[in-house]
């Protein structure tokens, strides 16, 4: 049986975007086979949402959220595919929800594709020259798990969801796709509070 290892699970949720914990338990009843693993999620309906990332988003709502008694406001735009949901107030509640972790959260980019190249590069170098004189496969490594943090920590979609800390915001954007059927996506925000440099 294989170990299944942290970048093993990475790479099952990057490849279903399913939840980490589906992926965990699916790579041990699958002992550690990727394709078994993904098979299993398959049959499980867990990674249903997928199949729905495709279809186009063209309703939605853009809403607001002011917090601190006017110290700090946000604004969203999130997109569903009919008007219908996007008046229904399970969907409204959901985008509530997210702009409160926003105002909470302050993530300063909406994925890690929005990251620029050069900030990744910075941080690399940063991270390389903190483990310096380690062996080049394990420096490669520990400079991986820090890019991964700095995605974890400003990235919206990869941030630990404020009201379920066990769930990103990308688990939580998909178990909603699941439970309203129908695709839904985060398009962008911005987070405003009072004093802050421009």
């Amino acid at each position: 049986m294989a170990e299944i290892t942290a970048q093993l699970v990475q790479t099952l949720r990057e490849k279903t975007n399913a939840g980490m914990m589906d992926c965990k338990k699916a790579l041990k009843e699958a002992e550690g086979d990727l394709e078994k693993a993904e098979t299993i999620l398959r049959k499980k309906g867990t990674i249903k949402a997928e199949t729905k990332g495709d279809r186009q988003t063209k309703e939605g709502i853009i809403a607001s959220y002011i917090h601190l008694a006017g110290r700090i406001g946000v604004l969203i735009e999130v997109n569903c595919e009919t008007d219908f949901v996007a008046r229904n107030e399970n969907f409204q509640a959901f985008v509530k929800d997210i702009s409160l972790h926003i105002a909470a959260a302050n993530p300063k980019f909406l994925s890690r594709e929005e990251v620029p190249a050069d900030l990744i590069a910075k941080e690399r170098e940063i991270a390389a020259d903190q483990v310096k004189g380690k062996p080049e496969a394990i420096v490669e490594k520990i400079v991986q798990g820090k890019i991964d943090k700095i995605f974890a920590e400003q990235c919206l979609l990869e941030q630990a969801f404020i009201k379920n800390p066990d769930q990103t915001i990308g688990d939580f954007v998909k178990s909603k796709i699941s439970e309203l059927g129908e695709n839904l996506v985060v398009r962008r925000f911005v987070r405003y509070a009072v004093g802050e440099a421009l």
